[in-house]
């Protein structure tokens, strides 16, 4: 099993979820919104600092619990949705998930999924 982790622009979220909906047997996901900065730094984007303040840019952070045979379709599937070609697209990041239990059903590994 594995987590696929994704931080994309706000924007571009309803193309990756409709382009995830897409995918055959797609388990869901989990969205959240939050901030931050890449290497620029601000040197470009809208966040500055301002006397100990930063403004961070808002992002979308999506978080995917699949099995091993579905992580490069959804990794492409979200990478080629989230494109734009500038600055600050975001990333994907894929982790090992050690263990996953349904809470209503008790089930684990892949059948929580």
């Amino acid at each position: 099993m594995k987590e696929v982790k994704a931080i994309i622009q706000q924007f571009k979220l309803s193309s990756v979820t409709r382009a995830l909906q897409e995918i055959p047997g797609f388990p869901g996901m989990t969205v959240s919104d939050c901030r931050g900065f890449g290497k620029e730094k601000g040197k470009e984007g809208p966040h500055r600092v301002v006397e100990d303040l930063i403004d961070y840019i808002p992002k979308v952070r999506i978080e995917i619990m699949i099995n091993d045979e579905m992580v490069d379709l959804v990794v492409e599937t979200i990478a080629k949705a989230a494109h734009t070609g500038n600055p600050g697209d975001g990333k994907v990041f894929v982790y090992d998930i050690e263990k996953a239990v349904r809470i209503k059903t008790f089930q684990h590994g892949e059948e929580a999924l």
